[in-house]
């Protein structure tokens, strides 16, 4: 059956609206990447900006993480960071100052404690992380095909996407066979490769997603806001998506 294609460029929810559920999110563990020698894990914009607008409909977010326990952001993604990069980021700056949020980020749940049938929806959050942690992550990609085959929204941004060069349905086919899916494009990790003088990552999505038969990997231009929703499976192309990558999952929660 061919599905429909559409494009667009335990905690608290929002001030007195009904509780809809709760929606799980997924981050990188801690770890060291192996190109730069830099500590790594998730980028702040892609969880706080998903997260805000979930809160905002009035969904309820859990957070795991790969290895479960205490979670960092990517000094670049810190709004507080003395590079400046992510300076502009006041939703991120105002969830750093609530006691609940820092709670959250020092005690996520593994991912053999996480029950599908508790949820509506996965997101799962990227950053620098994800290029080691979510990479031949099996136990990850089984829970994000759990949500995938029962029907739910289940959404990647950025670095995250790796997870779909991978994830495969019950059937052995991957996900993404016959997909229309976004992640981070090789224009944007040239961006990046520049502004640090040295290539980051061990290896690119785009290159790899192309070398995949049967599947529509799309990127629009470097660092827009860009989100592929191609039935239950939504992707976000990077930082600057994930706000529109959780309103597709919203819209599609109130179908």
């Amino acid at each position: 059956m061919e599905t429909k294609k559409h494009e667009t460029n335990d905690y608290v929810h929002s001030h007195g609206m009904p509780y809809k559920g709760k929606i799980l999110m997924v981050v990188s563990s801690p770890t060291v990447s192996k190109k730069t020698g830099w500590p790594i894990g998730f980028w702040a914009a892609e969880l706080t900006h998903p997260l805000h607008v979930f809160q905002e409909a009035g969904y309820e977010v859990a957070l795991a993480s790969t290895e479960g326990g205490k979670i960092v952001m990517d000094g670049y993604s810190n709004p507080t960071d003395e590079s400046g990069y992510s300076a502009h980021d006041v939703i991120s700056l105002g969830y750093m100052q609530l006691d609940w949020f820092n709670k959250m980020l020092d005690s996520t749940m593994a991912l053999s404690e996480v029950n599908v049938k508790n949820y509506e929806a996965i997101f799962l959050v990227g950053g620098q992380g994800p290029m080691y942690t979510f990479k031949g992550n099996e136990d990850l990609q089984k829970l994000f095909a759990s949500f995938y085959e029962s029907g739910k929204p289940s959404a990647a941004v950025c670095h995250a996407t790796t997870l779909l060069l991978e994830a495969k349905k019950s059937d052995g086919d991957l996900i993404v066979k016959d997909k229309t899916w976004t992640g981070f494009a090789n224009s944007e990790e040239d961006y990046a490769d520049k502004a640090v003088g040295q290539k980051i990552q061990p290896y690119r999505i785009e290159d790899e997603a192309n070398k995949i038969e049967e599947t529509n990997f799309k990127v629009a231009s470097p660092m827009s806001s860009y989100a592929i929703e191609d039935g239950n499976l939504i992707t976000g192309q990077q930082q600057n998506s994930g706000a529109a990558a959780a309103r597709m999952v919203v819209i599609q929660l109130s179908k």
